[in-house]
């Protein structure tokens, strides 16, 4: 039988792991010593530490409280052992898992992360691109960047900047269809609709007082933003773009926009983490390096 700051070390291991198997490897033991760990501390405490069947496994309430306090005293035995620079890297150390929308994690949060990444090995990144809102609990997530509105008003949230939509087109398509003058001369012209995954309907353009529209005239039909904007500066058709997004294009004159008295008030764009309990030092680290880049105008650029 493993001595009970062993259990608690493993169970801490595993409460930090997305699955058993990553935390025997990064313990380097076999999966069945934790399993084994864990089995004899749900005994020894009575309280069972993880939902778990032959798919995922998911740390109970009860476990989340446990981990919090048995990491703090883990360390102050580790840190008996260990030299000031060492105790540095052993605070900082660990995965924080990020969850973003796919435009805005593959164009402006990567350079950042990639920064965190060299200036901080010891940290690990998880970063998981989806436009879909993620259950920040199911998934263990740390950190969150949303543009528009958050759902959850217990997310500890900072707003970052402001994003705004426009419609555009390249000149030649321009000449060819002509140039819309109000909404519904978008119904006359080719479009791009780009479709939301999670209920496999087109995104309505959205407008000034509230007005949303959806083209009958789609040339073509996607559900990637990049592929979207590709299209765009083909040619294919009108589409509505995140600002940052277009506007290097529109500075080269490779696009150009269309009914600006329509836009739409701008959107939020916030970082946020969920409210639950003491912030670890490597959450904290990344929390504040996104923030304080993605508020930089640079990431931003604006129209001249």
């Amino acid at each position: 039988m493993l001595n009970r700051l062993e259990m608690m070390r493993i169970f801490c291991a595993a409460a930090e792991a997305p699955s058993f198997k990553e935390a025997a490897t990064r313990l380097s033991v076999s999966p069945q010593a934790v399993t084994r760990a864990i089995k004899e501390l749900e005994s020894l405490l009575g309280e069972p530490l993880f939902y778990r069947n032959t798919r995922q496994m998911r740390i109970t309430e009860f476990g989340e409280q446990l981990a919090l306090r048995a990491r703090d005293t883990i360390r102050s035995v580790d840190d008996l052992f260990l030299t000031s620079g060492n105790q540095q890297k052993q605070d900082i150390g660990g995965v924080v898992r990020i969850t973003a929308p796919v435009v805005i994690g593959k164009h402006f949060l990567l350079p950042v992360l990639s920064r965190i990444a060299h200036e901080h090995p010891h940290i690990t990144i998880d970063l998981r691109l989806s436009d879909m809102h993620s259950d920040v609990v199911e998934q263990q997530i740390d950190i969150g960047v949303r543009v528009g509105f958050l759902r959850d008003s217990s997310f500890v949230a900072r707003s970052l900047a402001k994003l705004s939509f426009i419609v555009v087109a390249t000149p030649e398509l321009i000449a060819r269809a002509g140039t819309p003058q109000n909404l519904n001369d978008l119904h006359e012209v080719p479009t791009i609709a780009l479709v939301d995954k999670s209920s496999g309907k087109s995104w309505p353009w959205f407008f000034a007082d509230g007005q949303q529209f959806n083209p009958r005239t789609t040339s073509f039909i996607t559900d990637d933003s990049d592929t979207e904007l590709s299209l765009a500066l083909n040619g294919v058709g009108f589409a509505q773009l995140g600002s940052p997004l277009v506007i290097p294009h529109l500075r080269s004159g490779r696009l150009v926009t269309v009914l600006d008295e329509f836009v739409a008030p701008s959107w939020n764009v916030y970082v946020y983490r969920p409210r639950r309990g003491p912030v670890p030092e490597r959450i904290r680290i990344v929390y504040d390096e996104i923030a304080q880049a993605l508020s930089d105008p640079a990431f931003y650029p604006t129209r001249r």
